[in-house]
């Protein structure tokens, strides 16, 4: 079919686009800045066009020629009238489908049923009954929830475990039920539902096997992510307005996202048997624990960029995308140090893929030596493992405590470390040669925290990693400046 998508630089549309591809399905991918989606890897196997929901006539330029219409798009968070803002949009992409022919539509809402609900999912409800005002068939998808790296629910529920050990919630925590789903699993809906028979109005609720309280997703994230039960204490009088600024203090979501949120936290998010997706296609979702296992699983669930991206072990939906919030992911400490050479990209580059073993760390090899020391009793590898060769390295090399994870001659070696701390760590040098006989070595150290320890444990060292990996970077590019660089660095003359 040929498919338009708006909300492809989204978290759900962002994820959907290649599923449709692989699916064999012709993809328009409809954007306000279709540049957004200049850097993704599946940019070149379809068609981007400018538009914008808030412009009718841009839609119907936009739907020419396409059969179906997915609507991912809302404006809560970068609207201070979300629900007026989002009806508007709706209303134009209503018109403007029937205008264009397009012959289904197909949205994705927000669970809830009954008196009471939410603003957040009163809107919601109210985008889908808009959009199926008119003449095309619309089928209205509604999920909780949704367990995956990126998802604005999940995102506050990872911050609020990973960083509070105890806390303080209102009494709902421990009442209200929900019913979350994989991405994985809404993704699968989402295209298979193109399917089943279209009617005006479909509505399809789709959830995963297991139906929480929030306070059981907390302890079951906490278990997932190799953290102690979390202490939840529940007091009656907070209320979601008083939760939401205690989120957006705990967590990166900004308040304007926050706060909808948090209100609707309020409501029991359930599907009902009548409306029960399962009806139409026969899948099984995943349980709660697998979801969330899946949305740490991979390096990718550490940072959102280029070189993390490419490097992944593994790739799925529950992961980060280049086009994802800057609070998607995993909370990532860094330190990053940068010097200029002259050198030559090939020596700077071999110097730093010469670290380790004899020729030790360039700075501070007994500061090294005693954190070498402290992992062995800690039970850890120790810095005992050296290195296979003074020279060469392949991938999956160990490097006294560290090991090979990426290398690309004369441009980029990281390791990843293998002592035990709480959390992940990686060290890294990348060379940019500058095209004028003049190049950047850039030194990075990421740490992915595991809970408070974690934290505490990156801010105790942060001065002296500050010194330690200042004069490292600094020494390894007066090093590859040398005529030798076979050389012991600590301090003495360049070996012959």
């Amino acid at each position: 079919m040929r498919i338009g998508v708006i909300g492809a630089t989204g978290y759900v549309g962002g994820r959907l686009v290649p599923e449709l591809l692989d699916r064999g399905h012709t993809v328009t991918c409809i954007a306000r800045t279709p540049s957004r989606l200049d850097h993704v890897t599946w940019r070149p196997s379809v068609e981007t066009v400018k538009a914008d929901v808030l412009d009718e006539q841009s839609l119907v330029d936009a739907f020419a020629n396409l059969d179906a219409v997915y609507y991912l798009v809302h404006a809560m968070g970068s609207s201070p009238d979300f629900a007026e803002t989002d009806r508007r949009s709706a209303g134009n992409t209503q018109r403007a489908a029937e205008a264009a022919g397009v012959s289904r539509l197909i949205y994705l809402g927000g669970l809830g049923d009954g008196e009471g609900l939410s603003h957040h999912l009163s809107s919601r409800h109210e985008v889908g009954s808009i959009l199926a005002e008119g003449e095309v068939p619309v089928t209205e998808l509604r999920a909780a929830v949704i367990i995956g790296s990126g998802s604005a629910s999940f995102e506050m529920l990872r911050h609020l475990v990973e960083v509070l050990p105890a806390m303080t919630c209102p009494r709902w925590v421990t009442r209200t039920q929900c019913q979350p789903i994989a991405i994985a699993d809404v993704l699968r809906y989402l295209v298979d539902v193109l399917a089943v028979e279209s009617t005006t109005g479909r509505i399809l609720e789709i959830g995963g096997p297991d139906v929480l309280t929030y306070q059981d997703m907390m302890h079951g994230y906490a278990a997932s992510a190799g953290l102690r039960k979390r202490i939840i204490i529940p007091l009656p009088l907070l209320t979601p307005r008083l939760s939401s600024h205690w989120v957006n203090l705990v967590t990166p979501l900004p308040i304007g996202l926050a706060r909808p949120l948090v209100d609707s936290l309020i409501n029991d998010v359930v599907v009902t048997p009548t409306f029960d997706i399962g009806n139409y296609i026969g899948h099984r979702p995943m349980p709660f624990g697998e979801a969330v296992d899946k949305a740490l699983l991979s390096v990718q669930d550490l940072a959102v960029s280029t070189s993390w991206m490419d490097s992944a072990q593994t790739s799925s939906p529950a992961s980060p995308l280049p086009q994802d919030p800057t609070w998607a992911g995993g909370t990532v400490l860094q330190d990053v140090r940068e010097v200029q050479s002259s050198a030559g990209a090939e020596a700077l580059f071999a110097t730093a893929a010469g670290i380790g073993g004899e020729r030790g760390w360039y700075f501070g090899d007994w500061l090294w030596a005693i954190r070498g020391r402290i992992d062995k009793v800690l039970g850890g590898v120790g810095m005992r493992r050296g290195r296979r060769h003074p020279d060469d390295l392949r991938v999956g090399d160990a490097l006294d405590f560290f090991r090979v994870e990426v290398f690309e001659p004369n441009r980029l070696l990281r390791l990843r470390a293998e002592m035990k701390v709480p959390g992940e760590a990686w060290l890294e040098w990348e060379v940019e040669d500058h095209g004028d006989g003049t190049q950047t070595l850039r030194q990075s150290a990421r740490f992915h925290p595991r809970g408070v320890a974690g934290r505490l444990y990156w801010w105790a060292l942060l001065a002296p990693h500050s010194v330690i990996f200042t004069q490292m970077v600094k020494r390894l590019a007066e090093a590859a400046a040398r005529p030798k660089v076979e050389l012991s660095p600590s301090g003495s003359s360049p070996k012959d």
